[in-house]
């Protein structure tokens, strides 16, 4: 099956790069999110909020897995060939590269152009910082950032999850990421009632996320110090972030591209003072959005002669073992 899946996740991946994600299009996401914000609305309330936090997380993740698990079995009954094809249809839904891309390029058009107040409207759709105020640094900090960490929560964790085990692993990864998008926050509301999204969704970004740093640090040579430099500034860097994965994409690409990532944002006024991340060898500017997306690219590509040449070895190790049981 796991040839199967490399086979279904590269259609996926194909599909992504043709057509993306056309607004009008029905998707799964969408539907996770009303089905959170139904459960969310009628348990988030009361005592034992962790209890129903993690009530309402397994739900949404027995629904996503389970409705694919069902199609995607039905579809391989019929013929191998439509089950990869059925499969590949469902990761598409899970990853979003040229979706990132195009966001990327929202805000760096304006840029270009000097217009840095549609800059930063366009950034707003993308982040969660206030953007009001940000200059052209700032601006393109925060979309480089935004490049960097959903290299890996937009595309490579789901391909990775998909590889293991088909579109029902991918989806219930997308389902995992979208709770704790929605309910996984560090406020009042959310605390407790987040607690297991967020946990699940630091567990199940562990892997991918650090795979995906390495992928990065092999696409290109650093551009402004030596490569025993760079690596050293993703490993010191890295573990600085608030959060146990994001700061590996984010560390990653600042060594390459000699900048530094992090500081200071503020949330509806508040400041927040982040660890930086890289050593500030340039300053900022708009091309650096571009080099991050290209970045992304060649990450996602060599992610997947990755998972390819895991996925090639682990189907014969596979099928090793079966041969020496049955014999």
């Amino acid at each position: 099956m796991i040839l199967y899946h490399l086979f279904a996740l590269t259609f996926a991946w194909l599909l992504d790069k043709l057509i993306g994600d056309p607004p009008n299009w029905p998707h799964p996401v969408r539907w996770m999110g009303a089905l959170i914000h139904k459960l969310e609305q009628a348990l988030n309330k009361g005592r034992i909020r962790k209890l129903k936090g993690s009530l309402m997380l397994l739900s949404v993740l027995l629904a996503a897995g389970g409705i694919t698990f069902f199609i995607t079995r039905l579809f391989y009954e019929i013929h191998p060939i439509a089950g990869i094809l059925a499969e590949g249809i469902l990761i598409f839904t899970a990853i979003a590269q040229k979706s990132l891309k195009e966001a990327a390029l929202e805000v760096y058009e304006p840029l270009a152009k000097g217009d840095m107040e549609a800059a930063r409207v366009k950034l707003s759709y993308i982040v969660g910082r206030d953007t009001d105020r940000l200059d052209e640094p700032g601006i393109v900090r925060a979309a480089v950032e935004t490049v960097a960490e959903n290299t890996s929560d937009g595309i490579t964790a789901p391909l990775f999850w998909a590889m293991i085990g088909g579109a029902p692993l991918a989806i219930i990864y997308r389902a995992i990421n979208t709770c704790d998008s929605m309910v996984g926050h560090m406020n009042e509301r959310y605390m407790d009632f987040g607690w297991a999204s967020a946990k699940v969704d630091d567990i199940a970004n562990w892997i991918p996320s650090r795979l995906t740093s390495l992928c990065i640090m092999l696409t290109q040579k650093p551009e402004h110090s030596p490569y025993e430099e760079a690596w050293g500034i993703l490993f010191r860097d890295a573990p600085k972030h608030p959060s146990p994965n994001s700061g590996w994409g984010e560390a990653a690409v600042a060594a390459l591209l000699g900048v530094q990532l992090g500081g200071i944002n503020f949330y509806k006024g508040v400041i927040s003072n982040r660890a930086t991340m890289g050593k500030l060898l340039v300053q900022l500017e708009k091309e650096h959005i571009i080099k991050s997306i290209s970045i992304m690219n060649k990450t996602v590509f060599l992610f997947l002669l990755l998972l390819w040449t895991g996925g090639m070895f682990l189907d014969l190790a596979f099928t090793r073992i079966e041969s020496a049981i049955f014999i």
